[in-house]
């Protein structure tokens, strides 16, 4: 389902638009949407992007131009997660705060990846799949494991994004 909400760039490609969840959500142009997506209120995704499918964008995040992101990759926005209050009332709206992330453009994170709430994941870097990412990635770092650690440093990524947001 694609709410009315939803504000898609020109050229937003969507592969079966009936087997994803957008709602509230910002798509820049030229960026593609898989199968069994979910992008929630509030979350913005930039201009020639790859997200692939059965990946969750919650509320709070954004990612930047050129970003890759691969199948199955999980953000999430409350470092304290909870159902219900310490009177054992449910927990609503207003019982937590959106914790932002910011994912810089030309990243690329791999399947299955994990992005805890908070982090910002650095112009160019590159995410290992499966990763759990729990603290900031630098620019063009290769991060990987649980915790995501350093492990090198990525060359050669598209960066450079000309305003029409397409790759040079």
């Amino acid at each position: 389902m694609i709410a009315a909400s939803v504000k898609l760039g020109e050229g937003v490609v969507i592969h079966h638009p009936d087997l994803v969840n957008l709602y509230g959500c910002v798509i820049g142009a030229g960026s593609r949407v898989g199968t069994f997506v979910e992008i929630q209120k509030g979350a913005q995704i930039g201009e020639s992007c790859k997200i692939s499918s059965h990946s969750f964008i919650c509320e709070g995040v954004t990612i930047e131009d050129g970003v890759f992101i691969g199948h199955g990759v999980m953000f999430t926005n409350d470092l304290q997660p909870r159902a219900i209050n310490l009177n054992g009332s449910l927990q609503s709206d207003a019982d937590w705060s959106v914790v932002p992330t910011l994912v810089k453009r030309g990243a690329s994170i791999g399947s299955n990846a994990t992005i805890v709430a908070g982090v910002t994941i650095g112009e160019g870097a590159q995410v290992g799949a499966g990763a759990v990412v729990t603290k900031n990635v630098p620019a063009y770092a290769i991060v990987a494991g649980v915790p995501a650690r350093v492990i090198g440093r990525a060359k050669d990524a598209p960066v450079e994004i000309l305003s029409s947001g397409r790759a040079r």
